[in-house]
C-alpha cells in the first residue's frame, strides 16, 4: 500500500521552491503553485506543511506597505505631470484661438480687398 509513496521534500527544499517561485513571478506563490512545483498533491502539501501554508496565506493577504507607498508616490507624480500637461495644452489652445480669430479678421479684409479690386473698370485695349 505504501510501495508507491514518494518521500516528501525537506522544509529547506519547500522554502527554496517558494523563494524560486517568488523570484520568477515577483509575488508570493499560492499553495497550489508551490505544491505543483514540488510534484505533490495540494491536499498532501497542506497536510504535511501547514506552517508553510499559513506563511503563504499571511504573505498573500497582507498588502505590502512599501507597495502602497510606491503606488501613492507614482500616483502623485502622474497627477502632477497631468496637471502640467493640462496647463500647457490650455495655453496652446488660447494661442490657437487667438490665431484663428486673427485669421478670420484677415480673411474678411482680404475678401473686401478682392471685391474692391473686381469693381475696377477695365480700360479698352488700343488697336495695334
Amino acid at each position: 500500500m505504501n510501495a508507491h509513496r514518494r518521500p516528501l521534500p525537506s522544509r529547506s527544499a519547500v522554502h527554496g521552491a517558494a523563494d524560486a517561485l517568488t523570484a520568477e513571478t515577483g509575488r508570493s506563490p499560492s499553495v497550489l503553485a508551490l505544491a505543483t512545483r514540488l510534484g505533490i498533491a495540494n491536499t498532501t502539501f497542506r497536510r504535511h506543511y501547514p506552517d508553510v501554508c499559513a506563511e503563504l496565506a499571511a504573505a498573500t493577504s497582507a498588502p505590502s506597505a512599501s507597495k502602497a507607498v510606491n503606488a501613492y508616490t507614482a500616483l502623485k507624480a502622474d497627477n502632477a505631470r497631468l496637471r502640467s500637461d493640462k496647463r500647457e495644452l490650455a495655453e496652446q489652445l488660447e494661442l490657437a484661438i487667438a490665431a484663428v480669430q486673427r485669421l478670420s479678421v484677415d480673411n474678411g479684409l482680404l475678401r473686401t480687398a478682392l471685391h474692391d479690386a473686381h469693381s475696377v473698370t477695365p480700360l479698352p485695349r488700343r488697336p495695334r
